[in-house]
């Protein structure tokens, strides 16, 4: 059985339920570093976006992958984005 998830048995039935898919990243943008090179907005443009100050923005947290996301903040070259993991722990930088 997978972790996370739930085996149930009712006569000859036995029904799996998936655990819950795993909260997106909590994403925090420092826009006092942000330097406007869109790498984000580029690799993720369903997450990231430029303002009208062109300061990179989180349009969408579950626009993308997890893999897209951690991909795009690593790509910022200020370290701008930062990505908390849903139990809390700081994941970037």
């Amino acid at each position: 059985m997978p972790s996370g998830g739930s085996l149930s048995k009712m006569g000859s039935v036995t029904t799996l339920t998936p655990a819950p898919l795993p909260m997106p990243y909590k994403i925090l943008v420092n826009r006092e570093l942000c330097a406007s090179n869109a790498e984000c907005v580029s690799l993720a443009p369903e997450v990231f976006g430029l303002d009208d100050e062109e300061l990179c923005i989180v349009l969408d947290p579950e626009g993308a992958k997890d893999k897209r996301i951690l991909l795009a903040a690593r790509a910022c070259p200020v370290d701008a984005i930062t990505l908390i993991a849903d139990h809390g722990e700081q994941v970037w930088p």
